[in-house]
C-alpha cells in the first residue's frame, strides 16, 4: 500500500524524475489527442460503430465532463494568462491557437462529433452560439459530487470544482428553452441525440489524494462517485435520453503528477512493466468495476435505454505499456 506520507523530494532529483515522466506522458497524449486511432476504439467500445448508421441517427450530441472534454467552458469570458492552456503548444495542430481545450489539438468528443457528420460542440457557456446540433456543458476541474460532499470530509481546500456533474445538469436544464420550444419537442430531439457521461471521477480522487488521504480512505468515496454518476444518467432519462455514452476513468497510477508527489515508494509499489503505482491503478479499476455494475443496473431497470460503457482505462494502458509502438504516428519521420 502506497504511503501518503509526503517527503519533498530533492529539487534536482524531482525535476529529473518529473521530466523523464513528463516526456514519455506527453509522447502518449500527443498520440491519444492527435490521432484518429483513439477515436476508432473508443467509438468501438462504446458501441457506436459503424459510423455511418450512427451518422444518420443522431441528431446532436450532448457532452459532460471534466478537462478532458472541456471545449473552452472554463475561460468563455477569455483566457487568463496564468493558466497553461492560455499558451502554445495547446491548440496547435488544428486550430492554431488555444482555445482553452487541455490539448494540442481536438478532444475525442471532438473527433467523435466529426466521425458522426456533426460539428464541433459549442461549449455550453459560449456567447451567441447555436446549440442546436449539441452542447458541450464539460469543464475544466468537473466532479461527479458536488463540493459539499468534500467540504464535509475536510477536503475545501484540495477541491477545484468549477462545475460538478450536477451543476452541469442544472446548465443543460437552462439551456432546453433556447433549443426546444415545449416539453414535447425537447424529448423528440433527445430521443434522436447521443448523451456522453464523462469521464467523472478523476478529480474527485484527485482531491482526496491531493489532501493525503490514505488510499484505503479514498477506495470508500468510490460508491459515492458511481451512485453520483447514475443518478446523473437517471436525470437524463428522465428528459428522455435512450443513448448514452459513459466512459470509466483512466489509470491514474500512470499520471505524472502522482508519479511525481508518491516519489520515494519501495519497487514493489510500482508495475514492473508500466512503471505505474499499483494501488493507485486498482482505485481506478475499482471505480470502473463498480461504474460497469450500475450501469448494469440501469440496463435492468431501463431496457427501452441503451447505456454504453467507453472502456479508456484499457487503451491508455495500452499506450504506457507500448508507447515505442506508437512513435511512428506521433513522429511521422522517425524510422
Amino acid at each position: 500500500m502506497i504511503s501518503t506520507t509526503y517527503t519533498k523530494p530533492h529539487r534536482a532529483t524531482h525535476i529529473a524524475r518529473d521530466d523523464d515522466l513528463g516526456r514519455a506522458h506527453e509522447r502518449i497524449i500527443n498520440f491519444i489527442m492527435r490521432r484518429e486511432y483513439l477515436i476508432g476504439f473508443a467509438l468501438i467500445v462504446a458501441g457506436l460503430w459503424p459510423l455511418h448508421a450512427a451518422a444518420q441517427k443522431y441528431a446532436a450530441i450532448f457532452n459532460f465532463g471534466d478537462s478532458l472534454a472541456d471545449a473552452g467552458n472554463l475561460v468563455v469570458d477569455g483566457i487568463p494568462e496564468y493558466l497553461a492552456t492560455a499558451r502554445l503548444p495547446y491548440g496547435m495542430t488544428y486550430f492554431g491557437y488555444p482555445t482553452g481545450r487541455v490539448s494540442d489539438g481536438r478532444l475525442v468528443v471532438d473527433f467523435i462529433a466529426q466521425e458522426l457528420g456533426l460539428p464541433l460542440l459549442p461549449p455550453s457557456k459560449a456567447h451567441n452560439a447555436s446549440f442546436h446540433r449539441g452542447a458541450n456543458f464539460a469543464i475544466t476541474g468537473g466532479t461527479s459530487l458536488d463540493t459539499s460532499f468534500f467540504e464535509a470530509r475536510g477536503m475545501r481546500h484540495t477541491v477545484w470544482n468549477s462545475g460538478s456533474l450536477h451543476t452541469q445538469l442544472k446548465w443543460f436544464e437552462d439551456m432546453k428553452p433556447s433549443i426546444c420550444n415545449s416539453p414535447k419537442e425537447c424529448r423528440d430531439l433527445f430521443r434522436r441525440s447521443l448523451f456522453i457521461v464523462g469521464e467523472f471521477g478523476g478529480n474527485d480522487y484527485a482531491a482526496a489524494l491531493g489532501a493525503f488521504l490514505p488510499v484505503q480512505k479514498v477506495h470508500t468515496f468510490v460508491p459515492h462517485i458511481v451512485d453520483s454518476i447514475g443518478k446523473g444518467i437517471e436525470k437524463l432519462i428522465a428528459e428522455g435520453a435512450v443513448e448514452l455514452v459513459v466512459p470509466g476513468v483512466l489509470p491514474i497510477g500512470c499520471f505524472p503528477v502522482y508519479l511525481s508527489i508518491f516519489l520515494k515508494q519501495q519497487p514493489e509499489m510500482y508495475g514492473p512493466r508500466s512503471g505505474c503505482i499499483k494501488d493507485l491503478n486498482t482505485l481506478s479499476w475499482v471505480h470502473n468495476a463498480l461504474l460497469q455494475r450500475k450501469i448494469a443496473e440501469l440496463r435492468k431497470k431501463h431496457p427501452g435505454v441503451r447505456i454504453m460503457y467507453a472502456d479508456y482505462y484499457t487503451a491508455v494502458t495500452q499506450f504506457v505499456l507500448h508507447a515505442d509502438n506508437w512513435d511512428h504516428l506521433i513522429f511521422p519521420g522517425k524510422a
